[in-house]
């Protein structure tokens, strides 16, 4: 029997809407001020967290084979079908920007709207939903 942290994986499924939220609320009014740069840094780091926070409570539940990265994290679920094929390039390209957000943050173009912020809203949501049918699927009630 597996033992899933579906409490773990709740509490983080439950801030996607307030990302997505703030990403769609700077598209909507977007000027390219060092604040707002700022507020979409976070909201694509906070994306990428929640995913793999998410994806890393998964492998470990389900005992599914150990990551080696945090791509690997991506590949993993997508082989364990947790979500729709469609999902997994964006969503690969969501976790690569961590090492650039976190390591190379010095060198963020902050004043600059980032084409994925623009996706981000709906494939959130959908990874979201994908996330909840999978545990339905997998667990027992």
């Amino acid at each position: 029997m597996y033992y899933v942290n579906v409490e773990q994986i709740r509490q983080r499924l439950e801030a996607i809407p307030e990302i997505a939220d703030t990403l769609t609320l700077l598209a909507e009014g977007w000027s390219g001020s060092l604040l707002e740069g700022m507020a979409q840094e976070r909201a694509l780091h906070l994306a990428i967290e929640t995913v793999t926070d998410i994806g890393s409570f998964l492998i470990d539940g389900f005992i599914m084979r150990d990551a080696s990265s945090y791509e690997d994290l991506v590949d993993i679920i997508a082989e364990e079908h947790v979500f729709a094929k469609e999902l997994h390039e964006p969503l690969m390209a969501l976790v690569k920007l961590r090492k650039p957000l976190v390591q190379y943050y010095y060198e963020w173009p902050r004043t600059e709207w980032h084409e994925l912020s623009s996706v981000l809203p709906e494939l959130l949501q959908r990874f979201k939903t994908a996330v909840e049918q999978y545990l339905e699927r997998e667990l027992p009630a």
